[in-house]
């Protein structure tokens, strides 16, 4: 049983959840998920390790509510117990150990980029930050990634920071050269753009594939995907990739496989038929 010690809305949709796990707090390393299990017959969630503070023995899980899984979780409250964390689990990031190193998150993936910033920074690497949002409210992470190296906020309406995609903002970081690695996180086609700008320039770019993750064991091969001509498991074989050898669209096609399920049980949820353990 791990308590909830702290709830913080991130974004109109993303909460963050400080919950006591000393022995994870204490060995995770950036790139590192865990396995959350809310309660007796709730479906397991892959999440990553956003934030951890081994003296207090808590680590911070950033959840995006987008179905009935994700928000029943999220509707927990401080005191309340999650049954059970299984953890840590998979391969830690490849840190770069001088050097300067850009790091690119859209979205919920800015909390999966924080954890590697943290890692670059202790060891004494330059860090560049570019992050991203639709609008002021959904950036995240803002002011934790500027304790760890300069920042560039990008929105969609202009509302903070400058007006555009976190893609273009890269684009002109990379053209001024002394860039060594890229490490990008977010929605699969902001990825894919990243990968898209940096093969032709020869920047090796780190993907983060959480996103196909589903019982994060391997065991139900939900989260297949190809890189350099191979089949892997983003969980057992990633979460993180070289990003020039990912087959993108194969990836995009894999995305879409559970979204009936998901939408079918939140419809069942919303018209009073919820049952626990309904996925």
């Amino acid at each position: 049983m791990h308590e909830i010690i702290a709830k913080q809305g991130l974004s109109p949709n993303v909460t963050r959840l400080d919950v006591k796990a000393p022995r994870l707090a204490k060995i995770r390393q950036a790139g590192q998920f865990v396995i959350v299990h809310r309660a007796e017959g709730a479906e397991r969630i892959p999440l990553t390790i956003a934030d951890a503070d081994p003296e207090k023995g808590t680590i911070a899980l950033v959840i995006q509510a987008v179905g009935k899984s994700t928000r029943d979780l999220v509707a927990m409250e401080p005191g309340e117990f999650i049954t059970g964390i299984a953890g840590p689990l998979g391969k830690p990031t490849e840190l770069i150990e001088k050097g300067r190193a850009l790091c690119v998150g859209g979205g919920v993936g800015t909390a999966v980029v924080h954890p590697i910033a943290q890692g670059l920074h202790r060891q004494g690497v330059s860090v560049h930050s570019i992050i991203g949002g639709r609008s002021k409210e959904w950036v995240i992470f803002e002011q934790e990634l500027r304790q760890l190296g300069e920042v560039t906020v990008c929105t969609d309406d202009g509302s903070h920071g400058r007006k555009g995609f976190v893609t273009e903002a890269a684009k002109e970081l990379l053209s001024a050269g002394g860039i060594d690695i890229v490490y990008a996180v977010g929605p699969v086609p902001m990825m894919r753009a990243v990968v898209n700008l940096t093969r032709p320039m020869g920047v090796h770019t780190i993907v983060s594939l959480n996103p196909v993750m589903v019982d994060g064991t391997g065991m139900c091969g939900g989260c297949r995907v190809t890189v350099d001509n191979q089949t892997f498991f983003a969980c057992v074989d990633g979460p993180e990739f070289d990003g020039h050898l990912v087959d993108f669209e194969g990836l995009m096609d894999r995305l879409g496989t559970y979204r009936e399920f998901e939408q079918r049980a939140t419809h069942a949820c919303e018209s009073g038929q919820c049952k626990v353990g309904l996925h």
